[in-house]
C-alpha cells in the first residue's frame, strides 16, 4: 500500500504539490488524474525517493522508500521511458539492473517474454520507438516481481493492441493482490482500467473515490426525447407538457428534446397520455472525460487562447422552445431558476448552462453577441 500524508514539494516560490494526502490500497488499478502541471509526476517522485518532500510524508507499506531493502524487489516504476541509455541493448539494460538488485539471469528473460520483446532483446535502445521503449520500461519495473508498481503514461505510443495488452497486464497485477498506480491523459482507457481514482489539481487533492462514484458526482444525467417526424405537432405539446410537470427541457439543434429533472417512465407515461409517439427515449450517462473536465475546469494551468476561426465551426446553440416562453410562465422562479443541462462533448466554455435569473428562460434561443457562457 502507498499512502501520502500532507505531502508538500515546493521549487523555490512554486508550490508543485501541496498537503496531499491519499491512500493506494493493494488489489486494485488505481488511476492518478489530473491537468499538465497539476503535481503528479512530482508526487510520483515522492513515492519512490527521487524528490525529498518539503513537508509530510508517504510510505510503501509503512515504510518509506529509501528505507526498503533491496527496493527493487518491493516497488517497480515506469516513469520516464526514455530514461535508458541508447547504446545499450534491451537485454543488457535489463540485466544490469538484474544484477544490482541480484535478480537472478533467467528473470530477464522472462520479463522479455512479458513485454513481447524477445524478437529485439539485442537490438540497441536508440533504435526503438517509442512504443517499444514503453515495453522495455514496463519490463523493468516488473523485474524484480514487486508487490508495489507505479506506472506513468503507460500506454504512451503503444498500438491498439499493446493498449489492450497493458490494461489487461494492469488488470492482471492487481487481480494478484498487488498495489497498481497508473497516472494517464486517456480518459477513455482509464475509464476501463481503473477501479479507483485520486484526481489533483494545482498539486491539491480534488477527489479520491471509485470511477463510477466519481462519474455520479460529477456530471448531470439527462433524457433525449425525439417525437415522431409524422407528428409536426407532438413536440411542442410533449415540451410543454414535460415543463408543466416539472422537467427542464432543451431543444437539440437537430430537433429532439433534452429532458432534465424527469425520470424517463415518467416522460414515456406523459407522451402516452398526451397521445405523442416517440421515436426516441433514451437516457444520457456521462463519460469519465465529461465529469474529469467538469472537476479539474478551475484546475487547468496551460490553456489556450480562442482561435478566432472557432465560430465558423461552432454548432448551432442549444435553444430553448418557442413555446417555452408560456411554459416557464407556468412555473415557480425557483424551479425556473434552477434550469441546468449539460453541454455537448467538446464544446467550450463551463460545462453547464446555468441561467442566472428566471427571465433567461424566456429567450429566442439564440446566444447573445456579448455573453459568451450564452454560445456553446
Amino acid at each position: 500500500m502507498i499512502e501520502a500524508v500532507g505531502l508538500t514539494k515546493r521549487f523555490g516560490a512554486k508550490t508543485a504539490v501541496d498537503q496531499l494526502s491519499f491512500q493506494v490500497r493493494p488489489g486494485h488499478v488505481t488511476g492518478f488524474l489530473g491537468p499538465n502541471g497539476s503535481g503528479k509526476s512530482t508526487t510520483m517522485r515522492l513515492i519512490v525517493g527521487l524528490d525529498r518532500p518539503t513537508a509530510g510524508h508517504v510510505t510503501i507499506n509503512g515504510r518509506p522508500f529509501r528505507e526498503l531493502p533491496n527496493a527493487q524487489r518491493h516497488v517497480g516504476a515506469l516513469l520516464d521511458a526514455k530514461a535508458v541509455h541508447g547504446g545499450r541493448r534491451a537485454r543488457t539494460h535489463l540485466l544490469a539492473l538484474a544484477q544490482l538488485s541480484g535478480i537472478p539471469e533467467k528473470r530477464v528473460d522472462e520479463v522479455l517474454g512479458v513485454v513481447g520483446l524477445q524478437e529485439v532483446a539485442r537490438q540497441r535502445t536508440k533504435g526503438f520507438s517509442l512504443g517499444m521503449g514503453q515495453r522495455l520500461g514496463i519490463a523493468a519495473a516488473l523485474l524484480g516481481d514487486p508487490q508495489v508498481l507505479l506506472f506513468d503514461e503507460p500506454v504512451n505510443g503503444l498500438d491498439p493492441e499493446g493498449i489492450l495488452w497493458v490494461r489487461n497486464l494492469m488488470k492482471q497485477l492487481a487481480s494478484e493482490g498487488r498495489t497498481v498506480f497508473v497516472s494517464s491523459h486517456l480518459m477513455s482507457e482509464m475509464a476501463l482500467t481503473a477501479d479507483q481514482l485520486i484526481v489533483i489539481g494545482r498539486g491539491r487533492l480534488l477527489a479520491d473515490m471509485g470511477v463510477q462514484e466519481f462519474i455520479a458526482h460529477n456530471s448531470a444525467g439527462f433524457a433525449r426525447v425525439r417525437v415522431a417526424g409524422t407528428d409536426p405537432d407532438g413536440r411542442p405539446a410533449l415540451g410543454a407538457l414535460l415543463t408543466r410537470e416539472g422537467g427542464r427541457v432543451l431543444q437539440e439543434p437537430d430537433g429532439a428534446l433534452r429532458v432534465t429533472g424527469l425520470e424517463l417512465p415518467r416522460i414515456s407515461d406523459l407522451a402516452h397520455e398526451a397521445g405523442v409517439r416517440l421515436w426516441e427515449l433514451s437516457p444520457h450517462k456521462a463519460s469519465l472525460e465529461e465529469a474529469y473536465m467538469r472537476m479539474t475546469q478551475n484546475s487547468v494551468e496551460y490553456t489556450s487562447t480562442d482561435d478566432p476561426r472557432a465560430e465558423l465551426f461552432e454548432p448551432e446553440p442549444l435553444s430553448l422552445p418557442a413555446w417555452e416562453d408560456e411554459a416557464a410562465a407556468e412555473l415557480p422562479a425557483a424551479t425556473a431558476a434552477g434550469f441546468f443541462a449539460p453541454p455537448p462533448p467538446g464544446g467550450g466554455g463551463k460545462p453547464f448552462l446555468m441561467p442566472s435569473a428566471p427571465g433567461d428562460l424566456a429567450g429566442t434561443g439564440t446566444a447573445s453577441a456579448n455573453n459568451p457562457e450564452d454560445t456553446r
